[in-house]
């Protein structure tokens, strides 16, 4: 039977858990850095993590920014859609992946009525460009984004095995 850490007799483990390699990814030509902002904004662009054989990137949520941190493309959907993608496409290729790795988005929509069908649209041609297949699992969620110009905003999870890219980042 467990013991509960209020438990008087609780002994906690002196054995301290074992950590992983983990890294922020950046891709600075494109993005700029999120506590860069005149405002700073406390998270990275990305995670990757290395466990057991397997890299693991956590793509935080990216809008239609530029490397100065500007919002970009302002009322056009389609255009800050594709600078989303080359937004996290470039975070991607900074640790060697590509969307083939991804397994994962979420797609957060500032008006889903208005714009969905388009972004299914743009989205359909930009996973066949890259060949994906299987698709990549996908939940799209209508939400209030962190600035009043941006139309959409992305996150993303890849997966690959680490040693068939373990240079990358000098790991």
């Amino acid at each position: 039977m467990s013991q509960s850490k209020t438990d008087p007799d609780f002994v906690a483990s002196s054995e301290p858990h074992k950590q992983f390699s983990r890294k922020a990814i950046r891709a600075t030509q494109v993005l700029n850095e999120a506590y860069d902002y005149e405002r700073p904004s406390s998270f990275s662009r990305g995670m990757r993590l290395d466990i057991k054989g397997l890299t693991i990137l956590l793509i935080s949520g990216t809008a239609s920014i530029d490397e100065n941190g500007r919002t970009i493309h302002q009322g056009d959907f389609r255009a800050q859609t594709l600078r989303t993608y080359q937004n996290i496409t470039a975070l991607l290729e900074a640790e060697g992946a590509s969307w083939r790795d991804i397994v994962r988005t979420t797609c957060y929509l500032r008006d889903i009525d208005r714009d969905y069908a388009a972004f299914n649209d743009i989205r359909t041609e930009f996973f066949k460009q890259q060949g994906l297949e299987p698709l990549p699992a996908s939940t799209g969620i209508q939400a209030i984004l962190c600035r009043p110009d941006l139309l959409i905003e992305m996150e993303a999870m890849a997966i690959f095995e680490s040693d068939h890219k373990s240079t990358i980042g000098g790991l």
